[in-house]
């Protein structure tokens, strides 16, 4: 149900923005870059963390790397990645098709600022054969996210 409540999301706050599918696996940032023809950093990997008695979502660029010691300075407390049962029953969304739409329970959802290199990024739509082609900026207004500096940015 996670990629129709994906689509639900865009019809009623972008319906100008498709979702768009794969027959190929976009599981994992390489495959999804592969499946969608862009290198790896344009794909908008999203982290599910629980840090202390809270879960939220940080939207990174697909190559960078959670800075742990930022996050705990940022947020208060050390970062713990969900398990995958965990991630789709807070979510709603299976691991490798984890996005900011459509959530099943509301979340805080962050973005990191290695976002802000590309013109467009391509998150996942709730699936692992699902993206969006989507501005930084228009993702992180649609969920009502924070900018963050959260990560350790490589190339």
């Amino acid at each position: 149900m996670s990629l129709q409540s994906v689509r639900a999301f865009f019809a009623e706050k972008a319906p100008d923005i498709t979702v768009i599918e794969s027959a190929q696996s976009s599981a994992t940032v390489v495959l999804a870059a592969e499946a969608y023809g862009v290198e790896p950093a344009r794909i908008a990997k999203t982290l599910s963390l629980r840090i202390g008695d809270r879960v939220v979502l940080i939207v990174t660029s697909g190559t960078s790397r959670m800075d742990n010691k930022k996050v705990k300075a940022l947020f208060g407390g050390k970062p713990k990645m969900l398990g995958l049962e965990e991630v789709a029953e807070i979510t709603g969304h299976e691991v490798g098709g984890v996005c900011p739409f459509g959530l099943k329970t509301p979340l805080p959802v962050y973005c990191d600022v290695s976002l802000k290199a590309f013109n467009v990024v391509v998150p996942a739509a709730g699936s692992t054969h699902s993206a969006v082609r989507i501005t930084p900026q228009r993702l992180a207004e649609l969920v009502g996210a924070e900018w963050v500096d959260v990560c350790e940015h490589r190339s």
